[in-house]
Parts: structure tokens; C-alpha cells; sequence
């Protein structure tokens, strides 16, 4: 079901305010930069860790240290291939994301809390006022 056009406004005056509020936590909800080569580099690395753990087993088995090395060495490189797939993300931000930082610059450096995080706040200073 899509959403109507004020849910939309709505929506988009959210992301603007989680931007100016907290630019990290948004790019990390965002999720931007993940492709199809990082996903391809986790999937490779799996077939690798695979591969790497036969030839370990292969090397044991037939007391051949130097199989059991080789596939020792194609594991921890396949490990690294895939874990630097898989912790990729992208510097790129969207229209929204760029238009929200510009007008937290633009008000003079000073970030202003939204309504909603004010009220938090406060919610949170009462619940330990009173547990002094």
C-alpha cells in the first residue's frame, strides 16, 4: 500500500530531523553503500572458507603437511576476504540526507533538539530524579 502524499512529507521531515540530529546514526540506519560486490565478496569468501577447510581435512588425513597449510592459509584468506565485504559501507548520502546537513550547517553550527528527543530527555532526568 503506498503512502499518501502527507505521510510522505511527513516521512521525509523525519529523516531531514534524524540528519541534523544524529548524521551517524542516520547513514548507519541508512544502510547506503551496500552493493552487489560486497555481497559477491562475502559469497566468495564462504566458498573459500569452504575450500580452505577441505584442503586442512585433505592435508590431515593423508599427512601431508603442506596440503594442510595451504588450506589453513586459503581459510584465514577467504576469512578476510569475506568479513571486508561484509563490513562495507558507502560514503555517498542521499538528496535528503545532504539537504538536512546543509540546513544544520546553515543555522549557525548549533544543533537544536527535535520536540521529541526534548521529551525524552525529560522523561529520562524525572525517572532518575527520583530514584535519588
Amino acid at each position: 500500500m503506498p503512502l499518501s502524499e502527507h505521510e510522505q512529507r511527513l516521512l521525509e521531515q523525519m529523516e531531514r530531523q534524524l540528519y541534523a540530529d544524529d548524521p551517524k546514526l542516520a547513514s548507519t540506519l541508512r544502510g547506503s553503500g551496500r552493493s552487489f560486490r560486497p555481497r559477491y565478496q562475502v559469497i566468495v569468501g564462504v566458498i573459500g572458507l569452504g575450500l580452505g577447510l577441505s584442503l586442512l581435512v585433505a592435508g590431515v588425513a593423508s599427512q601431508f603437511w603442506p596440503l594442510g597449510v595451504a588450506g589453513f592459509l586459503v581459510m584465514l584468506a577467504s576469512g578476510w576476504w569475506a568479513s571486508s565485504g561484509w563490513n562495507t559501507s558507502g560514503t555517498a548520502t542521499s538528496a535528503s540526507g545532504s539537504k538536512a546537513q546543509g540546513t544544520a550547517q546553515s543555522t549557525g553550527g548549533s544543533r537544536r533538539r527535535s520536540g521529541f528527543m526534548n521529551r525524552i530527555e525529560e522523561r529520562w532526568e524525572r525517572r532518575h530524579e527520583g530514584d535519588d
